[in-house]
């Protein structure tokens, strides 16, 4: 197996857990949400995402790292949908 089938099986694996624990907690969803349209009220900043992402894990059983750098492919493929779920939701206001 290569380097690149490991990341992407590693990735996917990760994915699959993730699924899991909103399959099994859907408030993770509404809560993540929530807190992704109050944050991004303030802009789109790496800062900003990293409060976003701090809030998720203080407030819901999903634990993303609070070191932007630290963030996993699966971490910020969430935080990246989150933002752009936030983003078609105020365009059509």
């Amino acid at each position: 197996m290569s380097a690149s089938e490991i990341q992407k099986t590693r990735i996917i694996n990760e994915l699959r857990g993730f699924i899991r624990k909103l399959l099994q907690d859907p408030k993770i969803l509404e809560q993540s949400l929530t807190i992704a349209r109050q944050q991004l009220l303030e802009g789109n900043s790496p800062a900003v995402m990293a409060k976003i992402a701090n809030e998720i894990s203080d407030t819901t059983s999903v634990h993303i790292p609070e070191d932007p750098a630290e963030h996993s492919e699966a971490d910020k493929l969430f935080l990246e949908l989150l933002r752009e779920v936030v983003q078609e939701e105020q365009a059509l206001y």
